[in-house]
């Protein structure tokens, strides 16, 4: 979403980077430059104004003006606003053990409410809650099928009743919820194509029978300046305590994820990354700070590593690897927990110092799955022994996996060249070993 502002900003840190010495006029063009980025990609001219009079009051100071490195100053000036503009510092979701924890949801028709629904009691239940969800929103057409459909492909309970109004679906649901030892409740309430007063009562009315813990706005970052107002407007009428984001895979401009925090005054929790249940992050300000001015996302890339590899499977495979019988099944098995991450692009840009590059550089996200079509073609034997693999079997396998007898040759290059790689790493890690082993025998 942001790459374009990412763009834009790596342009204005390159001037900087470029004077040994600043001035008040480098930068006063700095600003102009950051300023014209900030409304292009749709923040909010209010918060652009106030966000852009904070940074030049601060990179006048004197600290930076005969700072040895300047242009990182400022950096890191802009850095720091724009984490705070976005929060500040994230903070912890709170629960409650010795009781029903109860969330609701809110927001306009279309924003992909019920969807987040889902993959918040997805997102909650790997972290060891029991959610349940309930289908509050009686007026969409299949809005209860959708929930339901959703609830049924990921295992979650919904408790449903399409002959009830809303207020009486929530306390029956709530009840069940009690009955069955849940430990957290999602409730799915209606929306509208925009607000309105019949609209905002019911919520009120579920609010103060649910008295959830948290009611979470559900905004379109995709809608831009409009999901801010909507925001400020819902704000005024019942004071939700968390923003979710959805659709933060698409191609807006990030103006609302910029905007809304410093417009109502409410942290954005969580954000859609993806149309997969599991495609919801935690939001942290700093990190999505460090994103836009290409500074990398180390820790939310070992996160979602964590999240994603078998620890017991990777260890089998590096003891596999330590004895050179590392096998294209296990190459399969690495390909597809890489696959799980997200895409190779996303990936490379959450490096540290990769991001710019990575912006312009045609990355081939389809390539994994060629690959994985492939390994999939081949028979048990094929993929244990790669050197049965004659022309008549990559003729049976190009076939089976829509692929040219040229990406089969290309595979199995590459698959020797990572096999002769860790031989020659397992042999520089045996003789340090070795090294390591004397030194402790005859210590000097």
């Amino acid at each position: 979403m942001f790459e374009e502002l990412s763009g834009r900003f790596e342009s204005v840190f390159k001037k900087l980077r470029g004077h040994g010495k600043l001035s008040e006029a480098n930068i006063a063009e700095a600003m102009r430059d950051v300023k014209l980025a900030l409304l292009e990609a749709d923040v909010n001219f209010r918060v652009v104004k106030k966000f852009i009079a904070d940074v030049e009051a601060k990179a006048l100071g004197a600290e930076v003006l005969e700072s040895i490195t300047p242009g990182q100053q400022v950096i890191k000036i802009v850095y720091d606003h724009l984490t705070e503009l976005m929060g500040g510092e994230s903070l912890p979701i709170r629960f409650h053990t010795n009781r029903l924890n109860v969330l609701l949801m809110a927001g306009l028709q279309g924003s992909g409410k019920t969807t987040a629904c889902a993959k918040l009691a997805l997102f909650f239940r790997k972290q060891g809650h029991r959610p349940f969800l309930v289908a509050c929103d009686t007026y969409r057409a299949a809005a209860i099928d959708q929930l339901e459909s959703l609830g049924k492909s990921l295992g979650i309970p919904v408790f449903a009743d399409r002959n009830a109004q809303p207020l009486a679906i929530c306390a029956a649901g709530l009840a069940k919820a009690k009955r069955d030892d849940q430990t957290m409740v999602i409730v799915d309430t209606a929306g509208r194509l925009h607000i309105d007063a019949e609209m905002m009562a019911e919520l009120k009315a579920l609010a103060d029978q649910a008295k959830p813990d948290d009611i979470y706005f559900v905004a379109d970052a995709m809608t831009g300046q409009d999901a801010v107002n909507v925001a400020a407007e819902f704000y005024k009428e019942i004071a939700f305590t968390g923003i979710l984001l959805t659709k933060m895979d698409g191609d807006a401009r990030g103006g609302a994820a910029l905007s809304i925090r410093s417009v109502t005054g409410v942290p954005i929790r969580f954000i859609g990354t993806s149309e997969k249940p599991d495609g919801l992050e935690l939001f942290h300000p700093e990190r999505m700070a460090s994103r836009i001015l290409g500074m990398g996302d180390i820790v939310s890339l070992v996160e979602k590593a964590q999240e994603s590899v078998d620890l017991e499977k990777s260890q089998k495979l590096e003891k596999k690897i330590r004895k050179n019988l590392f096998t294209l099944q296990d190459f399969l098995e690495q390909l597809r927990q890489i696959k799980k991450m997200g895409s190779v692009s996303e990936l490379l840009a959450m490096v540290p110092g990769l991001g710019p590059q990575v912006k312009d550089a045609e990355i081939d996200n389809s390539a994994l799955g060629r690959i994985e079509a492939i390994i999939c073609s081949m028979t048990h034997e094929e993929r244990d022994k790669p050197l049965i693999i004659d022309g008549r079997r990559k003729l049976r396998i190009a076939r089976g996996s829509g692929t040219q007898v040229q990406d089969i040759n290309r595979l199995l290059k590459q698959f020797d060249s990572m096999k002769m790689m860790m031989k020659r790493m397992n042999k520089i890690a045996g003789r340090r070993g070795q090294e390591a082993a004397l030194r402790n025998m005859f210590p000097m």
